[in-house]
């Protein structure tokens, strides 16, 4: 997947936004809160646990720095990934940060 389809999936998701923080990071968040980030050829995203411990045991990915503790991968080079595969990614750690935004949240941003 190229980093500009990359920008386009997550954007494509209900009441995604983009930021570029850290320098030239771009910060994918919905509702206030990142659930993916591309930066220089790399990118990362939150993971449920079993895809989190899928993807890092069988070396397709590692722990994100800084953020492994929360279950965030790392790839360090996305065009290199499936397409497919990287849009369900997408959507499901859009799905499990949107899933923790308060009731109220979520509505004012229909979801």
């Amino acid at each position: 997947m190229t980093p500009q389809a990359f920008e386009r999936v997550a954007l494509a998701l209900p009441a995604a936004t983009m930021t570029v923080q850290w320098g030239e990071d771009q910060v994918f968040k919905v509702g206030g809160k990142m659930f993916a980030v591309q930066g220089q050829g790399g990118a990362s995203f939150k993971a449920s646990d079993i895809a989190f411990d899928v993807l890092t045991e069988t070396g397709r990915a590692r722990p994100a720095p800084y953020l492994a503790r929360a279950k965030w991968v790392y790839f360090d080079d996305v065009e290199g990934l499936d397409d497919a595969e990287v849009t369900a990614w997408l959507a499901d750690a859009h799905t499990l940060i949107a899933a923790k935004l308060t009731r109220k949240a979520r509505a004012e941003l229909g979801l």
